[in-house]
């Protein structure tokens, strides 16, 4: 999605400081996505399972912690599946930024940094979904 580079993105999940440029490409992607006929069903498995993921990995433990890394990887492929199963472009486009979003979570090589980025981009996911919302999505 043209709205949402890779600089944006790598801002948006390693800056810390970033929250400005989250809040407002979020903005414009949920604005977009309603536009395209988004419906938070088409979604509802995505999102819920980011919060499973991290529910486990605010478990005390290193296997807890390493359990949650594993599920996020594997959450691109069924990023995938859903993006190619669903009808019409909104969750291609969604998917489409969230997938190199997700890279910028699992190649930090650094726990602590790591962990950092998951919690940037559940914000992204939720501030975009939130505006979706806002805009009258259903």
């Amino acid at each position: 999605m043209s709205i949402v580079n890779q600089t944006d993105i790598h801002t948006i999940i390693t800056d810390p400081d970033g929250t400005k440029t989250l809040v407002d490409k979020a903005d414009t992607m949920g604005k977009e996505l309603k536009g395209l006929g988004l419906t938070t069903s088409q979604i509802r498995a995505l999102f819920g399972e980011v919060r499973q993921i991290e529910s486990v990995w605010a478990m005390a433990g290193d296997e807890h912690k390493r359990t949650a890394r594993n599920r996020l990887i594997l959450l691109k492929p069924k990023m995938a599946y859903r993006s190619r199963k669903e009808r019409g472009k909104a969750v291609q486009e969604l998917v489409a930024v969230l997938d190199p979003a997700l890279d910028e979570v699992i190649k930090e090589k650094d726990t602590k940094r790591q962990e950092q980025n998951f919690r940037r981009f559940v914000d992204f996911f939720e501030a975009i979904l939130a505006y979706h919302k806002a805009y009258g999505g259903y």
